[in-house]
C-alpha cells in the first residue's frame, strides 16, 4: 500500500513538472510568434497593385496613381465629406497640425546644429520653419499673405494641403543629398522591375524592388487598405485629409533617417511625390533593403551571429540614448521594427520614434510592460531617463533573453548572463551594456575564451594542403550550412577539440573564410574518401583513435 502511495506521488510531480515545462515553452512560442500589429509576409500579390501596377496607367508627364478600392468604398459609405468647420473636419485638422509641428521641430533641431556658412541655404531651410503654427496660428492667414493675394477664396489651398505642401518644398530644399550622395528620386523608381509585396503595419505598405536590374531597394508608401487609412475615412469621409495625416508618418520616418546617421539604422536612398487622380503629392520612401527578422530562425544561428545582433541593438540604442536630437526612445519597439543587412541589425521604422520624456509627478514616475514595472526618479516635471530604459528593457525582453547566453562558449557565460541579468532589472544603463558587450567580442575576438581549456588531444591530425572532402558530412548545431557541419572556430587547436567532441568527426577542412570576428569556418566530415583537390584549402585527418 505504501509503495502504491509513493508511486502515485512519484507520478503527480511527474506531470506537474511536464506541465511547468510545457507552459514556458507555450509562453516563449506565443511571444515569438503572436506579436500584433503587422500583417507578415503572405501572398498578397494583389497589394502591388496599391502604388506600382498603376504605372501601367501613367499619363505621360503627370505620373498619376489610383487610390486603392478599400478607400472609395469607405467614402462611399460615408453620407458626406465634413463640412469645413464642423468638429469632425476640425478634430482631423488639428491632428495633421500636430504631425506638421512633430516634423518641423525636427527639422529645427537640424537648422540650428547644421553649423552651415551658407546664408542662402538656411533661409531656404527656414521657410517651412517660420509657418509653423503658433498658438493662434491661421493656415489660411499664413497662406494669404505668402500666395497671390488675388485667388479667389475658393481656389485657395486648404490648410492641411498647405501644410503637407509646406512639408514637401522643405523636404525637397533640404534633402537633396546625405554625406555628399544624391538622393534617388521619382526618375528612379518610373521604371522599376521585380515589384515584390513585403507586409504592412496600420500605416505603410512596403515592397521589394529592383533599380535598372542591379539595386535592390525598399519602397514604403501610405497603404490605402490599411487600418489607418480605413478608419479614417470611415470617420472622417475625406480620403485627402486621411491621406495627409498618414503620409506625415513616413515624412517623419525619412527626416529621422537623414538626422540620425547611424550604421544600425536602415539608410534612405531617396523619395518620391506624385500626385495620384484624387490625391496630391502622394509620398514614396526610397530605402535600403533588410531581411526579415524571424525569431525562430535566429534561434538556430550560431551564438557568434545572435551575439553579433545583440551588439548591433545595443550599439544603436547607445546611439540613440546620445543622439543629435536627444535621446529617443522607440515607441513600437518589437522585433518586426527591425531587419538584417549583411548580418548587421538594423532599425527600420522611425515613424514611431520620440524624443519626448514622460511628464509626472513625483510620486506617478512609472514604467510599465507585461511583465513588471518600473519607478523612476521624476526630475523637472520629467521621468528621468525613461527613453533609455524604455529601449534597453525592451531589448531584453525581446532580444537578450532569447539570443544572448544560449549555446554560448562555457567561459563566457558567467558575463552574460551578469548582462542578461542587469538590462533585465535596469541596474545598468545603455553605456555600461554596451560596455560589457564590447568585452565580450573583445574575448571572442581574440581567442581569450580558449584560455581556460586544460584539454588535451587524444589523436594526431595531418594535414593536407590544397584539398578538401566534398562529401562525408553530418549535421551538428547550430552551424552555418543546412545539410553539414559548418562551424567558426579561432585556431587549429580549438577546431581538433571540436572534432574530438564530436563521435562522428573523421576529418575538418579548413576555409579560406572568415566571419565578421575574424574566426575561420570550419567543415567537420565523418571520413575522407572523396579527398580532393581544392586551392585554398587544408584538410587535417585523424591518424589515431
Amino acid at each position: 500500500m505504501v509503495l502504491i502511495k509513493l508511486i502515485t506521488m512519484k507520478r503527480r510531480r511527474i506531470v506537474v513538472a511536464a506541465g511547468f515545462c510545457l507552459a514556458f515553452f507555450l509562453g516563449t512560442l506565443m511571444n515569438l510568434l503572436y506579436i500584433p500589429g503587422f500583417e507578415h509576409h503572405q501572398n498578397h500579390d494583389h497589394r502591388v497593385h496599391r502604388y506600382y501596377h498603376e504605372k501601367q496607367q501613367q499619363v505621360t508627364g503627370d505620373s498619376q496613381l489610383q487610390v486603392g478600392e478599400s478607400v472609395t468604398e469607405a467614402v462611399a459609405e460615408s453620407n458626406s465629406k465634413p463640412a469645413v468647420g464642423s468638429r469632425h473636419h476640425q478634430d482631423l485638422l488639428l491632428q495633421i497640425r500636430e504631425r506638421f509641428n512633430e516634423v518641423v521641430r525636427y527639422r529645427q533641431r537640424q537648422a540650428h546644429g547644421s553649423g552651415t556658412g551658407d546664408p542662402v541655404r538656411q533661409l531656404e531651410r527656414r521657410r517651412l520653419m517660420d509657418s509653423e503654427p503658433g498658438d493662434n496660428w491661421d493656415p489660411i492667414k499664413v497662406i494669404e499673405r505668402t500666395e497671390n493675394r488675388q485667388t479667389h477664396f475658393q481656389n485657395r489651398l486648404s490648410p492641411s494641403i498647405y501644410m503637407h505642401t509646406a512639408s514637401r518644398k522643405d523636404f525637397t530644399m533640404t534633402l537633396s543629398s546625405v554625406n555628399g550622395t544624391p538622393m534617388l528620386g521619382c526618375n528612379s523608381i518610373d521604371n522599376v522591375t521585380n515589384v515584390q509585396y513585403l507586409g504592412s503595419g496600420y500605416t505603410k505598405a512596403v515592397y521589394k524592388a529592383s533599380l535598372n536590374n542591379s539595386l535592390s531597394v525598399a519602397l514604403k508608401s501610405v497603404d490605402f487598405g490599411g487600418h489607418d487609412m480605413e478608419n479614417c475615412v470611415k470617420k472622417y469621409g475625406s480620403p485627402g485629409d486621411c491621406y495627409r495625416l498618414a503620409s506625415f508618418k513616413i515624412v517623419k520616418e525619412m527626416t529621422l533617417m537623414e538626422r540620425l546617421q547611424h550604421p544600425n539604422i536602415l539608410k534612405l536612398y531617396g523619395y518620391c511625390y506624385q500626385d495620384s487622380n484624387d490625391i496630391q503629392d502622394t509620398v514614396t520612401a526610397i530605402t535600403e533593403l533588410g531581411s526579415p527578422l524571424e525569431m525562430i530562425q535566429l534561434l538556430q544561428t550560431s551564438w557568434e551571429e545572435r551575439f553579433r545582433i545583440c551588439l548591433s541593438l545595443v550599439r544603436l540604442l547607445h546611439y540613440l540614448a546620445h543622439s543629435p536630437l536627444g535621446s529617443v526612445t522607440l515607441l513600437d519597439f518589437r522585433p518586426r521594427q527591425f531587419v538584417l543587412v549583411a548580418g548587421e541589425l538594423k532599425v527600420t521604422d522611425l515613424d514611431d520614434a520620440s524624443t519626448e520624456e514622460a511628464p509626472c509627478s513625483p510620486s506617478d514616475c512609472v514604467m510599465e510592460f507585461p511583465a513588471r514595472n518600473f519607478t523612476l526618479p521624476c526630475s523637472r516635471g520629467r521621468c528621468l531617463g525613461i527613453n533609455e530604459k524604455r529601449n534597453l528593457y525592451n531589448a531584453y525582453r525581446f532580444f537578450f533573453t532569447y539570443l544572448l547566453p544560449h549555446s554560448a562558449p562555457p567561459t563566457l557565460r558567467p558575463l552574460l548572463d551578469k548582462i542578461v541579468n542587469a538590462t533585465g532589472e535596469l541596474i545598468w544603463g545603455i553605456d555600461e551594456t554596451l560596455l560589457q558587450l564590447e568585452k565580450v567580442l573583445h574575448l571572442y575576438r581574440n581567442g581569450f575564451y580558449l584560455q581556460n581549456s586544460t584539454q588535451t588531444h587524444i589523436t594526431d591530425y595531418k594535414h593536407v594542403v590544397d584539398a578538401s572532402i566534398p562529401e562525408e558530412n553530418y549535421r551538428c548545431w547550430p552551424s552555418y550550412q543546412h545539410d553539414g557541419c559548418l562551424l567558426s572556430v579561432f585556431s587549429i587547436t580549438e577546431a581538433i577539440g571540436v572534432c574530438e567532441r564530436h563521435a562522428q568527426c573523421q576529418a575538418f577542412v579548413v576555409t579560406n573564410q572568415t566571419t565578421w570576428t575574424g574566426h575561420q569556418l570550419v567543415f567537420f566530415k565523418t571520413g575522407t574518401a572523396s579527398l580532393s583537390s581544392a586551392k585554398g584549402r587544408v584538410t587535417y585527418v585523424r591518424v589515431g583513435s
